[in-house]
């Protein structure tokens, strides 16, 4: 899963320097390194210097990488359509109406003026 994790931050983020991405992750760096070592054999991640400092080593998807991670995507779009069109129309205005609804609180989860 962490491995997984990796891949979608890198997704949603592009290349980011190793420290970083340890600490998305939650890890440490010796642990990231082992996560990255085994994404980097299977032609998923790549770790290259950083161009303005040689210490940071920033990770990024290969081509291989982001196609797996765009076709996880696309089958949970595929499924969720497959889903959705069993629904009659009445049933797909309640979740219309739960969709707005989780909308709207991801968007305020993070608004520190938000009492809850």
């Amino acid at each position: 899963m962490s491995q997984l994790k990796i891949m979608l931050l890198l997704s949603r983020h592009g290349t980011l320097p190793g420290g970083e991405l340890a600490r998305m992750v939650g890890v440490g760096a010796a642990a990231l390194s082992g996560m990255i070592d085994r994404l980097v054999v299977q032609n998923l991640v790549t770790r290259a210097e950083d161009l303005h400092d040689r210490r940071i080593r920033r990770i990024g998807l290969t081509r291989a990488g982001t196609e797996l991670i765009e076709g996880i995507i696309t089958a949970g779009v595929a499924k969720q359509r497959e889903l959705l069109s069993r629904l009659s129309a009445e049933e797909l205005e309640i979740v219309a109406k739960a969709m707005e609804l989780l909308v709207r609180e991801a968007g305020t989860a993070s608004d520190p003026n938000r009492a809850g």
